[in-house]
């Protein structure tokens, strides 16, 4: 199941970040809770992208999954940025809401997609890898736009 320590580290990183993405997603936001657990997944992911950089044991060089690794990492900058420089950036809520939530879809996203092709018949592995981005993409695209209004609303978190 493991093809070294780095694939351990991955799993277990991978696992931090559902558990702690998902708190995060379904507490309310803006609290001490949802900063703790916000940094708890911003560090499970940046060593769940790390560790991802360096499996090669699938294409034997960087491939796609090592490109995705790329966007998630872009995704969390583009997320914590503004959070961290909320008194110089407008609207930075925003920036941080859709950045994180696509950070937290994508995960997602993986996790289905590493599911679905070790549960189900073997020769199948790119149907089912964009069949379970696909379906997570547009789910997770339809509960951000869902939630943004009211997650978004002008209130002390929106103020710069």
């Amino acid at each position: 199941m493991f093809h070294s320590t780095t694939g351990l580290i991955h799993l277990l990183a991978a696992l931090v970040a559902l558990f702690s993405g998902s708190l995060v997603l379904l507490r309310p936001k803006g609290g001490l809770f949802h900063k703790r657990a916000g940094y708890a997944y911003l560090a499970s992911m940046l060593l769940l992208n790390l560790t991802a950089l360096l499996i090669y044991h699938l294409f034997g060089r960087f491939g796609p999954f090592h490109w995705l690794a790329v966007l998630s990492l872009l995704c969390l900058t583009g997320g914590m940025v503004p959070a961290l420089l909320r008194s110089r950036i407008t609207r930075w809520i925003y920036w941080h809401y859709y950045f994180m939530n696509w950070s937290v879809v994508g995960l997602y996203a993986a996790f289905w997609a590493e599911t679905l092709t070790r549960t189900l018949p073997v020769g199948q592995f790119w149907p089912l890898v964009l069949l379970a981005t696909m379906v997570t993409t547009i789910t997770g695209s339809v509960l951000i736009r869902r939630h943004a209004a009211r997650l978004l609303a002008t209130g002390p978190a929106t103020r710069p």
